[in-house]
């Protein structure tokens, strides 16, 4: 896990939805997500994000299963994903203010 690796894979606003939705509900599905995006693309974030250690996928069947690696991350960056999630959230209010 490479810190620029990390911090390219939440640099993206999607992937950084994504991880702020499995966040706040814990492991989901792919399709448990709520993002305007068709599934090849979802892939590809997916994909990014586990390269660069920030999600776990496990497989059940045909369903794939995302989970945080908040405690790995947290671990290897003491408070980096905490500050971007808050940052993220902070700006999310401020889009739904306006």
């Amino acid at each position: 896990m490479h810190l620029s690796s990390v911090l390219y894979a939440l640099s993206d606003p999607v992937r950084l939805s994504i991880v702020s939705e499995i966040c706040k509900l814990g492991e989901c599905t792919c399709g448990g997500i709520e993002v305007a995006i068709v599934k090849s693309t979802m892939s590809h974030h997916v994909r990014t994000m586990r390269e660069a250690g920030v999600v776990h996928v496990r497989v059940q069947g045909t369903q794939r299963f995302l989970s945080l690696r908040k405690d790995d991350l947290e671990e290897r960056f003491p408070g980096l994903l905490t500050a971007i999630l808050n940052a993220h959230e902070r700006s999310e209010e401020q889009k739904m203010s306006e």
